[in-house]
């Protein structure tokens, strides 16, 4: 005890004075612990491979030396006898090139991979680590190689339009068919899923392929003919050199022999060699893309959307029986127009023939084509587990399709009419042929509605549509608007001059029955804007014109067009 103002004195212990407890340190100050020893490390599972990785792994390995120079080939032959203005020989001649260097890279890739399986243990060799993917006969998506052969025919003979025709909007829907043909035969794709994914993958298979190429053009390995890639480019190099100085020899030798050799090669201007520098990467890069494609194609097999749930059986057939009456009544009207009851009909709309022709055909071509999207609509959602189910389905999908060539057959007669009162024309055509092929197309629709199945439609409508546009390339349309039109002006005196005037040189055949001055006036446009063609622009089309044409450039006599057309 101590008194109130006397001095503390410190506690003792055993030993001496008690020493006062260290304040806590701060956790924040204190240096961080070292982790736990986990042990020994586990072995990490492997990634599963990607969608990409299991349906389209790529090619093994690298690229082949032969399958590089056979590329390259087709490149510079396409860079060379590409016409960009004109269609003509030279498209012909790329087409046949391309498809001659991809079969060489199918043919090497199949030599060199193992028929059963190809396993990819590299990570840069385009497949998972570790992983096998099998090479079927049928892995590209298509019916095998019988089926690549046949769109890669239909991807030339659509090119070669350009050859024989000289109208250059049915070349460009022949360009674009080819695109689509070509893309299918080297990815493949029955399901249309399977075919829109298939138009997604050259640009990637051209990204792609690039280290594929860079790996083969650094390989010291051998192809199969023991090339290497060296000797390869060596032997382009000096067989380049050898034509090049033997050529310019030769053409000082011989001014013929300097014509040919001029429509042979290319520009060597500056730009001309710029604008053959963009068609070789350009054309080089699309075929390197396609020859990793065909050396390994894409599994698109099985790709087909979620089937959902069916409908109930009233969900989907109350809609389908009022389609199917109100086609019916509007069927029955056009039978009455079809088959002699067309005054009666018509006094009552208070149209006048062309008018009533002209005023319906858009509207039956997007019916057609609605249509369609309602059958396959119906098709896909309606049950079929009975077979009250299925007798439903072919009854109600099978009247809706037969209806609708009716109104086909009506649209056709309607553009037919309008065409005799207004003239043919390009648009006229195109779309009458449209309707025909959208006829064809119901005919195989009711087919697959009889049997149930329609896995094999998809492609028949691509081929469908490929047969169209090399049936109108067979016409000859421009020749057979004129044809038209012609005969028109020969028994009512009614042409449309200026539009006959701008069709191309396959018309000209049939203007030149025109007499005078109309003729004159529908081929002298023609006559003074056809240039002279070079070897790789030669067309049948303009060759055929040709004769005529220089008769009209050099007549001395000419006559006034004006105030010529008539309608």
């Amino acid at each position: 005890m101590t008194s109130p103002g006397s001095n503390p004195v410190p506690a003792t212990g055993p030993t001496g004075p008690q020493a006062t407890p260290p304040a806590r340190p701060d956790p924040a100050a204190l240096p961080a612990a070292a982790p736990p020893y986990p042990g020994p490390l586990a072995p990490a599972l492997p990634r599963p491979p990607s969608l990409i990785e299991r349906r389209w792994p790529g090619p093994p390995g690298t690229a082949r030396p032969l399958v590089l120079a056979a590329l390259t080939a087709a490149a510079v032959v396409g860079a060379s006898t590409l016409t960009m203005v004109r269609p003509g020989l030279g498209w012909l001649a790329a087409a046949l090139a391309a498809v001659a260097a991809l079969v060489t890279a199918g043919v090497v890739s199949s030599g060199t991979a193992s028929p059963a399986t190809a396993a990819t243990d590299r990570p840069d060799a385009g497949g998972a680590p570790g992983t096998t993917a099998a090479t079927r006969p049928d892995a590209t998506g298509a019916p095998g190689r019988v089926a690549q052969a046949a769109w890669a025919a239909a991807t030339v003979a659509l090119v070669g339009v350009g050859t024989v025709r000289a109208a250059g909007w049915l070349f460009a829907l022949c360009l674009l068919g080819a695109v689509v043909t070509g893309t299918l035969a080297v990815t493949g794709g029955r399901s249309p899923l399977g075919m829109l994914l298939a138009a997604t993958l050259p640009p990637a298979a051209t990204v792609r392929a690039l280290p594929w190429a860079a790996r083969g053009l650094r390989s010291r390995r051998t192809a199969g003919s023991g090339i290497e890639v060296g000797r390869v480019v060596s032997s382009l190099a000096i067989s380049a050199g050898l034509l090049v100085l033997f050529g310019l020899l030769f053409s000082s030798a011989d001014a013929v022999f300097a014509d040919l050799v001029t429509g042979l090669l290319p520009d060597i201007s500056p730009p001309g060699m710029i604008g053959w520098v963009f068609r070789l990467a350009l054309i080089g890069g699309g075929l390197l893309g396609a020859a990793y494609l065909v050396s390994r194609p894409p599994d698109l097999e099985g790709l087909r959307p979620e089937q959902g749930r069916p409908a109930h059986r009233l969900e989907w057939t109350i809609p389908l029986v009022l389609l199917d009456a109100l086609f019916a009544v509007f069927v029955l009207v056009q039978l009455t127009v079809l088959f002699g009851g067309a005054g009666h009909v018509l006094r009552t709309a208070g149209l006048t023939y062309a008018e009533y022709a002209r005023g319906g055909f858009w509207q039956l071509l997007a019916v057609t084509g609605l249509t369609l999207l309602v059958i396959a609509m119906a098709a896909r959602r309606a049950p079929k587990a009975s077979r009250a189910d299925r007798l439903l389905v072919r009854v109600l999908l099978g009247t809706l399709t037969a209806l609708s060539l009716v109104i086909v057959a009506s649209a056709l007669y309607r553009m037919q009419v309008y065409a005799d009162a207004y003239g043919a024309t390009r648009l006229r055509l195109l779309v009458a042929t449209t309707e025909l092929w959208l006829g064809l197309l119901f005919v195989l629709v009711g087919v697959a509605v009889v049997r149930l199945r329609a896995s094999w439609l998809p492609r028949l409508v691509i081929g469908t549509a490929v047969l169209a546009l090399l049936g109108l390339a067979l016409l000859n349309p421009d020749r057979l608007i004129a044809d038209r039109n012609v005969d028109r002006y020969l028994e009512t005196g009614r042409l449309d001059v200026d539009y006959v005037s701008g069709l191309s040189a396959d018309a000209v055949p049939a203007l030149d029955r025109l007499p005078e001055p109309m003729r004159t006036c529908a081929l002298r446009k023609a006559a003074f804007e056809l240039p002279r063609d070079g070897f790789w622009a030669t067309n049948i089309g303009r060759e055929r014109a040709r004769p005529v044409l220089d008769e009209i450039r050099g007549a001395s006599w000419v006559p006034s067009c004006l105030g010529l057309s008539r309608w």
